[in-house]
């Protein structure tokens, strides 16, 4: 095997179940998002919101989140303070997004919860899509174990209205919060649900793939970033962590032609500056063992 990568060596490990090995971790996106990736999934989940409480273009709210959160804020609490039934959970569901757009994380996770509980008990996927947002609000603000108090329920309720994407999207966010606070065993478990749930999820595989490989669990993570890179070839995220596998089985040309991918697919991105970071620790092509 090659000199280990020094740029790998310098990332931490995220290792809880006692397994400290440098190669552990070595990519600037992992299982556990930054706030950055968690903004942009919940901004997407709620774009998606369309199930039994559709988001009406006369509400409003929604549609003026991105231009002025704040005045959308105050239109949802004074909605908050008149509206019944259904209209009071959309005003809650809008004063989350406009709380998460703020970065007022404990306060979106409330925002997410109450509108939750107000929805009819017999509207599962509602009750699911607010859990799980109520959920992501709680990771975003770096509380896993909440995170997981809200996203158990969340997924049983996705289970029930039988939605496997989202019961898949949730189970991803339970594996982030389950790494996060160290119960790697039952975030692989987690990710087996997710796959199971939404097998045509490339994120899901590449994650599994990320995890398997900090447990140095090789084989299983060559199957399961394969399984990403044919969902989503495009995808660079996916393009890096193939390279990653292949360097620590010692097959550098083929980690070589993952980060060189990544380069054509995205070159102006971040995730190609950390190609070319990879690509310059290998040495000259020709140089390692195929």
């Amino acid at each position: 095997m090659p000199f280990l990568l020094p740029l790998m060596l310098m990332q931490s490990t995220l290792d809880a179940g006692g397994i400290s090995s440098p190669y552990a971790s070595a990519l600037p996106r992992e299982i556990v998002e930054k706030k950055e990736d968690q903004e942009r999934k919940r901004r997407s989940e709620s774009a998606q919101f369309s199930g039994p409480l559709p988001l009406r273009a006369e509400n409003g709210c929604l549609l003026a989140v991105e231009a002025d959160p704040e005045r959308s804020a105050d239109i949802a609490r004074k909605a908050l303070s008149s509206a019944q039934g259904r209209e009071r959970v959309r005003a809650g569901l809008c004063l989350g997004v406009a709380l998460a757009d703020l970065n007022r994380w404990d306060e979106a996770r409330a925002a997410f919860t109450q509108a939750r509980d107000i929805a009819d008990p017999g509207d599962h996927l509602s009750r699911a899509r607010l859990g799980a947002m109520a959920g992501n609000a709680a990771l975003a603000d770096g509380k896993a174990g909440e995170a997981l108090m809200l996203l158990g329920p969340a997924a049983a309720e996705a289970k029930t209205a039988n939605d496997g994407s989202l019961g898949g999207s949730i189970a991803l966010d339970r594996a982030r919060a389950l790494v996060s606070v160290g119960q790697n065993d039952e975030a692989a478990a987690a990710l087996t649900d997710a796959r199971t749930a939404d097998p045509d999820n490339a994120q899901a595989w590449r994650l599994s793939a990320t995890l398997s490989r900090r447990q140095n669990k090789l084989i299983e993570a060559q199957t399961q970033i394969e399984k990403a890179a044919q969902l989503a070839p495009q995808d660079p995220e996916i393009g890096l962590e193939a390279g990653v596998v292949a360097v620590m089985a010692g097959r550098d040309e083929a980690a070589r032609r993952s980060w060189n991918s990544v380069l054509t697919m995205s070159p102006e991105s971040p995730y190609a500056a950390t190609a070319k970071e990879y690509l310059s620790q290998l040495g000259p092509e020709g140089t390692s063992k195929p």
